[in-house]
């Protein structure tokens, strides 16, 4: 069910990116000359009135594929789940070897000195 709202989703969110592209900021969108043959469907003003509704359905549409989405994802991430928790222990990542094929001994630390007790 999620995958298909995501997939959804994408293509609403693919179709509004390419329809607000297409206006021009003066609002004639594809009207870019006078098309008196076409009637009002395909002139300046009627291509304006078309991507503007158009704009308005993919948005409603957007925002209400991302409300179900996050409904559906509630409570997925489990209680008090932070991204900068510490991972569990059994999470550690594995030590990568180092090239060479030799692996140095580090030297033992120095005993320390004894105190000496001052008068």
């Amino acid at each position: 069910m999620i995958a298909v709202l995501l997939i959804i989703h994408l293509f609403v969110t693919l179709a509004l990116i390419g329809i607000v592209l297409i206006q021009r900021s003066e609002g004639g969108g594809l009207g870019i000359g006078s098309s008196q043959g076409m009637g009002a469907f395909m002139s300046g003003r009627g291509t304006a009135n078309l991507l503007t509704r158009t704009t308005a359905i993919l948005a409603t549409a957007f925002m209400l594929l991302s409300l179900a989405l996050a409904l559906l994802n509630r409570g997925t991430a489990g209680v008090g789940h932070s991204i900068l928790a510490e991972p569990p222990p059994g999470a550690a990542a594995p030590a990568v070897p180092s090239a060479s094929t030799e692996t140095p001994s580090a030297p033992s630390p120095a005993p320390a000195a004894p105190r000496v007790p001052t008068n």
